[in-house]
């Protein structure tokens, strides 16, 4: 019974995120949800009673497998590049996997982001290990002096971006062409590491 009742659950949360991908979460309906699931509303309403409950079962999920993973690659003693490299390739290989977080992160910080906030706070990833290799990047002459802060942003904002403003990529710059469109995604990882690199590198050689 257990069994079934974890199958049911695995197959309301895939439905849902097929949901939200497509429709957004002010476009999406439980009972869309329901059919894409392949069960009654009354059913989905008994896992999960609102599609803010579904996003939170989601969301938990998400920073269950991700955070440790981000967590590993900030902690790791490893040269700045590669470290740099690993970041961006897992960063950009979750929101893949789950474009649909960025738009709802953002409406949800500004309607109450206490619960978002208790989420996170339960895996908290600290980028005190990440400021240190970068001034440590610094103070060898690897990489321009910057404060670090900014630069941290300025990735994140660059892996981030395109799939906050994912319905304009779909309808205005690829105009519903999704293989197109999988393909810029997939090839945004190289495009970032190329674009920060050859803009913060002193070497040369560290330039692609």
């Amino acid at each position: 019974m257990e069994t079934k009742k974890d199958s049911t659950e695995e197959k309301i949360l895939e439905a849902a995120k097929n949901v939200f991908v497509a429709k957004g979460m002010d476009g999406a309906r439980m009972q869309e949800i329901a059919d894409e699931a392949g069960i009654n509303k009354a059913l989905l309403h008994y896992y999960f009673r609102s599609k803010e409950k579904l996003f939170e079962a989601i969301f938990a999920n998400v920073i269950e497998f991700a955070f440790p993973k981000l967590s590993l690659i900030l902690n790791e003693e490893t040269d700045f590049r590669s470290k740099f490299d690993h970041f961006i390739d897992a960063y950009l290989e979750l929101l893949i996997k789950h474009p649909f977080i960025p738009g709802f992160l953002l409406k949800e910080l500004n309607r109450d982001p206490s619960g978002l906030f208790s989420l996170i706070a339960k895996h908290a990833i600290s980028i005190d290990p990440l400021i240190k290799h970068l001034e440590d990047a610094m103070d060898k002459g690897e990489i321009i002096r910057m404060n670090p802060l900014h630069l941290i942003v300025n990735v994140v904002s660059m892996c981030v971006f395109p799939f906050g403003v994912r319905p304009i990529l779909k309808h205005v710059i690829f105009n519903e062409d999704k293989q197109a469109m999988d393909a810029f995604y997939h090839e945004r990882a190289e495009v970032v590491k190329q674009f920060v690199i050859n803009a913060i590198a002193i070497n040369n050689e560290e330039k692609v």
